[in-house]
């Protein structure tokens, strides 16, 4: 369509330019003494302004027509007229379709055919020589000015929608990470205390099959939520799901999941948190469920704390695991004396064996966690900070402007 466009505007000029050259070279051989046109000077003129019907298509071709077409006027000693009209929109459109390097040389060319033809139709002199320079140079560096900004406006274009593309990507990769993360470490732990109890103590079938069916519910959930949060992904955040969007108002079901696998979580909340912009609300959301899912993968036996605090300017987010080791992870005995070997509470001997050797509660920055969450709360004008506990354990704490 643009394309038609493109010709039929093309047309119009040509018949425009035509009409003014056909009506205008007469006077304009008057005004330069010439008394008499020839039909050969009529007959440049109309094939100069006919040419132009191409000149986007064809810029060089059409340029060559009207060189030759200009030439026969100049010939004919007609030095000015409304064939120079013809001959400054093709030279323009050479500038701004062709490279630059391309179209100085074809308008050398042209600027060299043109005074050459003047020279022999004017006689000798310094008007003719000007005259093509002008009517040549000019319309080139006009077109050649085109040309690089509308270069430089798509340049931006492609910057920004790479951008954005990255950006997607990020947003994409970090809502992934934590819908799947959390879900997988809860999984990872009752499979753990399932296979434990079935190889150590077979007696204990129904803890087992307790374990197996928290896993079957955990990614049961998290599959539901992926698939939320692609759905919304393909959809521009507009998709209408089957589950309640990610948010505080979920939190009771975190933290049920977290406790069903052993880690013992209090919640504190001050203030209300209704009404709070969707993307502190998620971000605060992910914060928490991030901050859990590190207590399940590093902090061994361990109590978790979530403090949230909301008051008119900020919302503030905290979650600390409160294992006896200042890196995260449980060592030495516990408050009631017993053991604290990297077991979770109420979990089987061997079900977190496998984790002995795993980074403490700091191995969140060598992973995507951290960094995920400093972004999120960054992206909103927040803080994060995290590091050991000063009494063990570990602690993120993160403050979210909540003005919109």
């Amino acid at each position: 369509m643009n394309r038609v466009r493109g010709h039929l505007a093309d047309g119009l000029i040509a018949l425009a330019l035509l009409a003014v050259g056909l009506a205008g070279t007469a006077p304009a051989g008057r005004n330069q003494g010439i008394d008499h046109i020839t039909p050969w000077s009529y007959a440049g003129v109309t094939a100069a302004a006919l040419a132009l019907t191409f000149r986007r298509a064809h810029p060089t071709p059409a340029l060559a027509t009207v060189t030759a077409g200009t030439g026969v006027y100049f010939l004919d000693g007609n030095l000015y007229g409304p064939a120079l009209f013809s001959l400054f929109v093709a030279v323009y459109t050479l500038g701004a379709h062709r490279p630059l390097r391309r179209a100085a040389m074809t308008a050398a060319a042209v600027l060299l055919v043109l005074t050459v033809c003047a020279l022999i139709g004017s006689g000798p002199g310094a008007d003719p020589v000007m005259t093509q320079v002008a009517w040549v140079a000019g319309p080139l560096a006009i077109g050649v000015t085109v040309r690089v900004g509308r270069e430089q406006v798509l340049q931006a274009r492609r910057d920004e929608a790479r951008r954005q593309a990255d950006a997607e990507r990020l947003r994409v990769a970090q809502e992934v990470h934590d819908v799947v993360g959390h879900g997988l470490a809860a999984i990872t732990m009752q499979a753990e205390i399932a296979l434990h109890l079935l190889e150590k103590e077979p007696t204990k079938v129904s803890q087992a099959q307790e374990a197996l069916t928290a896993i079957s519910r955990t990614s049961r959930e998290s599959l539901d939520e992926l698939r939320t949060t692609l759905v919304a992904v393909r959809r521009g955040g507009d998709a209408d799901d089957r589950s309640p969007a990610p948010g505080l108002a979920r939190l009771d079901e975190l933290v049920a999941r977290t406790r069903a696998v052993g880690v013992p979580v209090t919640v504190e909340i001050e203030g209300p948190l209704t009404a709070l912009p969707a993307a502190v609300d998620l971000a605060a959301y992910r914060i928490v469920q991030e901050a859990l899912t590190n207590v399940l993968r590093h902090a061994g036996a361990a109590t978790a704390e979530v403090s949230l605090r909301r008051d008119a300017d900020q919302l503030a987010v905290t979650v600390t695991d409160h294992s006896s080791s200042p890196t995260g992870r449980a060592a030495g005995p516990a408050a009631d004396g017993s053991s604290r070997t990297g077991r979770a509470a109420g979990s089987a001997p061997g079900a977190s064996s496998s984790r002995t050797g795993r980074a403490a509660g700091s191995a969140l920055d060598a992973g995507h966690g951290l960094a995920g969450m400093r972004e999120r709360v960054s992206a909103l004008g927040g803080t994060l900070s995290a590091g050991p506990h000063p009494d063990g354990g570990f602690r993120v704490a993160a403050t979210i402007p909540v003005r919109r």
